[in-house]
């Protein structure tokens, strides 16, 4: 948190945070809290060194050994309509990128919610919605970056493009905080995001899990949606098939 302080200067926010050594999942921890003290006056975060049961996309299990930044937050949302979990993933996902790339990072977004480096995976996140009525209450996000731990072989680790010295968890958990304040700080439905995540993909045609075709990404729907066309047919994907 002094790390964060200090890059934050005036803007820091008002973070509750727990750490843990090692636990089965953040964000069973987070929905735990949330449940005992459901009210926000400021954002909070789970943070642990070791994950045994991390959980990405599709309920995928997430690999996440000692040295990387395993994170669950929950951040008060101030919109006046409904939140689309998918367009405020990519909204963080985008701000994520941007802290990245003020190190000299060249980064890929992989729609709907994974950074690439050099085409191996760096980073997941994990975006969820609260809402009170029709009006958003709060945005959830479980976040995975590899930093200096272990990685399966279509991953990659900061330790490799920063070097062991520089690819400091620490200093990487104070960066995540920072990309969650500016998300935080911009708001919205996360509309702001569309630009700067198209000029991100990280593809412009992919193979379709279903027909085994090669379809052409033709770019984004206003709500994040992946808009793709093979001849005379188009698709819109809000989630992978």
């Amino acid at each position: 948190m002094a790390i964060y302080r200090r890059r934050a200067g005036a803007s820091a926010r008002p973070w509750t945070i727990r750490r843990v050594p090692v636990c089965s999942s953040t964000e069973e921890l987070l929905g735990a809290w949330l449940r005992d003290q459901p009210s926000l006056i400021g954002p909070r975060a789970v943070i642990a060194t070791h994950q045994r049961r991390g959980v990405g996309q599709l309920g995928r299990a997430w690999v996440s050994p000692p040295g990387g930044v395993w994170i669950s937050a929950a951040l008060p949302w101030k919109s006046p309509a409904s939140g689309q979990a998918g367009l405020l993933g990519l909204a963080l996902a985008l701000s994520l990128v941007q802290r990245l790339e003020r190190r000299g990072l060249s980064v890929q977004i992989k729609w709907p919610n994974d950074l690439l480096v050099h085409g191996r995976k760096l980073a997941g996140l994990l975006p969820g919605v609260v809402q009170r009525g029709s009006q958003l209450r709060l945005l959830r996000i479980g976040l995975g970056l590899n930093v200096r731990n272990p990685v399966p072989c279509e991953g990659i680790a900061l330790r490799w493009l920063e070097g062991q010295q520089a690819a400091d968890p620490i200093r990487w958990t104070a960066e995540v905080l920072l990309a969650l304040d500016h998300c935080q700080a911009l708001g919205g439905d996360g509309a702001w995001c569309l630009d700067g995540v198209r000029a991100r993909l990280w593809a412009d045609q992919l193979i379709h899990p279903e027909d085994g075709q090669t379809w052409r990404i033709s770019g984004l729907e206003s709500d994040g949606a992946l808009r793709l066309r093979q001849g005379s047919r188009t698709e819109t994907w809000r989630r992978w098939p």
